[in-house]
This record gives C-alpha cells, structure tokens and sequence, in this order.
C-alpha cells in the first residue's frame, strides 16, 4: 500500500460517504476491532440522481448502507456537509468539528477511514482542521482495482497515484483553511 495507515486510540471513527460498499464493509470490521464509541459518516449532497433519491447527502447514504448491513443504527452519526464547489474533504472536516463542538459526547480522538491513496489527503485536511483540540488518525482501505504494490503496472493505479499526488501537493502547500 502506497500509505501507510496511522491509526490512533481514538473514540470515533469517521467514514467519507463517497467510499465504495466494499470500503464501508471494510469500515465496520475495523470499528469492531477497535473500541470505538461511535460511527461518523461525512459528505454533500449526492451529485447523480439527488431528485429521485431517497437519501439526500453522501452522509446519509453511507449511514444507510451500514444500517443494511446489520451496523447498529444508535452507533451512526450522519453528518451532512454543505455543497461547496472545492475543498469537499475541508467541508466534512469543518462539519464534523462543529458537531464533536455542539455535541454532548466528548471525543478527543478519531480515525478517518477512507480509500488508498487518498486516505492521505484527507487525513492532512482533517488534521489541519481538528488538532490539536482533537486528534486525528488514519485508515487506508487498500485499492480494490490494482496492486498496491505494482500500481505503476495498472491504468487505475497510475491515475490513483498520479491523481492523489497532486491532489496532496496542493493540499499541503497551496490549500489554505
């Protein structure tokens, strides 16, 4: 795997909505690994399909998804983020700072699970915008479409990595909250 997961013991463990039903399924066996107290799902509204659906955010898609596949409903938190046309991750972080803020759970710690090389921008993001007042870890769910460790050899792979990168780039050094 290109990024190496940074878990930390943390209270709550956060899923981006955009992940694929592979990647949720891999969100709950790591919250049943770990001591988390609850389940956070991030995202806008859904882009394709947003008149006719029945979920109107990414958030509570990805919340619907868990409860289908038997998560308990009282462990999820959808937390819906604005539509913004950039910056998407900094908006869920933002949300997700404002709820941990208003909420009466203390949560001191959490884990951003989201998908490969990506995980790593969104960990830099959501750090930038909770620590230090919350901690922030990370969990990569490896790519379901290519070799982590031969991406070069794969079309997905090369535009994963090369994609990400620059995303990274720009988040790092150009981004500003």
């Amino acid at each position: 795997m290109l990024f190496r997961s940074q878990p930390i013991k943390a209270e709550a463990l956060i899923v981006e909505g955009w992940i694929d039903d592979l990647v949720i399924e891999g969100a709950i066996t790591e919250f049943n690994r770990s001591n988390y107290q609850l389940l956070l799902t991030t995202g806008g509204p859904v882009g394709k399909g947003y008149y006719l659906a029945q979920y109107k955010t990414l958030s509570e898609l990805a919340a619907a998804t868990l409860i289908s596949l038997k998560f308990p409903s009282d462990r999820i938190v959808a937390i819906p983020t604005p539509l913004v046309k950039t910056d998407r991750t900094a908006a869920s972080a933002k949300a997700v700072k404002e709820w941990i803020n208003s909420s009466k759970i203390n949560i001191k710690a959490v884990n951003i699970y989201s998908y490969d090389v990506h995980t790593r921008r969104s960990w830099l993001i959501f750090k930038t915008i909770l620590e230090p007042e919350i901690k922030v870890g990370a969990i990569a769910h490896p790519p379901l479409d290519y070799d982590p460790k031969k991406w070069f050899t794969s079309s997905a792979g090369v535009r994963g990595v090369i994609s990400e990168t620059i995303a990274y780039f720009y988040a790092r050094f150009i981004w500003q909250d």
